[in-house]
């Protein structure tokens, strides 16, 4: 067989007709796309000349590991690529400024309580975990505050757990909804996270492991930030001083995601939240850029989990 099999007339006749290129019905650019897919993989067959029983054991991995769908387009580093095309498009439009984006994953939850100015994210379950004070502003890129900003927040506890996937954990423990106030401010309470591994003898961990890779993340917190007339914001900020700040599975640390951690013994601040001794504080303000679009402002269309 020759190395370029799936350039020849046959395959591209069969390309054309298994992406509907050869019906009046159905949409120009699915047609596109479905060919350029599937002839990509003709042609990966094809040039490393993958044998029946590597494609359908491949096949039958990635059917036994679809609820692990959302963690392999991080792991595989298909989200970052997402971000890095959004950048890029940015540079181009000279749409500069506003706090950095990156990756979603796979863990949000909707319909968390919500709150005006300040919110405490965790139940107190973890009374030995590192208590957190986050504050900030959120402004638009010419430096103004913007009143009734939507800040959503989430991360994991001590154990690297989520609520809602995690069932020993009570509902919508450390996410929470909070709403600028008039001066665009935002501040929560909660508790230092950790960093974790992806699921462990999951079928992202088997994929990471077969190419030589590991599956941990730094300690991290994620926000969607939001506010009318404005992009909606996906990003996180990462805990700076974790060994894995640099070298996450999932490439979303960034430059200017990794706000100081203060370690404060006693303040003013800390009792205004009902902290009276020792606590962490991060201060990091949210810049939000114009939308050009309604599709600009609404999050993307992913499947998201609900309570």
């Amino acid at each position: 067989m020759t190395p370029d099999f799936a350039t020849t007339p046959d395959v591209q006749a069969l390309l054309d007709k298994l992406s509907g290129q050869d019906q009046p019905a159905g949409d120009a650019r699915l047609k596109a796309i479905t060919r350029r897919i599937v002839g990509d993989l003709f042609a990966t067959i094809d040039a490393f000349d993958i044998s029946d029983d590597e494609f359908w054991a491949a096949m039958n991995y990635a059917a036994a590991g679809a609820p692990e769908f959302g963690l392999w387009a991080a792991g595989l580093g298909i989200e970052r690529y997402l971000d890095m095309r959004a950048d890029a498009k940015d540079a181009a439009a000279g749409a500069g400024g506003g706090t950095p984006r990156t990756i979603e994953g796979p863990l949000y939850v909707a319909g968390a309580p919500e709150s005006t100015g300040f919110a405490r994210l965790d139940d107190g379950s973890e009374p030995d975990a590192h208590v957190l004070i986050m504050h900030g502003q959120v402004r638009d890129v010419a430096g103004r505050p913007l009143a009734g900003a939507k800040v959503e927040v989430w991360h994991a506890n001590t154990r690297g757990n989520y609520s809602h996937f995690d069932p020993t954990q009570s509902p919508f423990n450390l996410r929470r909804t909070i709403f600028t106030d008039a001066e665009g401010r935002y501040a929560f309470r909660s508790i230092v996270p950790v960093g974790y591994a992806c699921p462990p003898g999951g079928s992202t961990e088997g994929i990471l492991k077969a190419i030589g890779r590991h599956g941990n993340r730094p300690a991290h917190i994620h926000f969607f930030v939001s506010a009318d007339g404005h992009r909606h914001l996906t990003t996180q900020i990462n805990i700076d001083g974790d060994p894995y700040l640099h070298d996450d599975f999932a490439y979303a640390t960034r430059e200017g995601l990794i706000p100081p951690i203060a370690h404060v013994e006693r303040s003013a601040l800390g009792a205004r939240y009902g902290v009276e001794g020792a606590f962490d504080e991060i201060l990091f303000d949210f810049v939000l850029k114009p939308a050009a679009s309604e599709a600009e402002a609404a999050a993307s269309t992913r499947a998201r989990a609900a309570a």
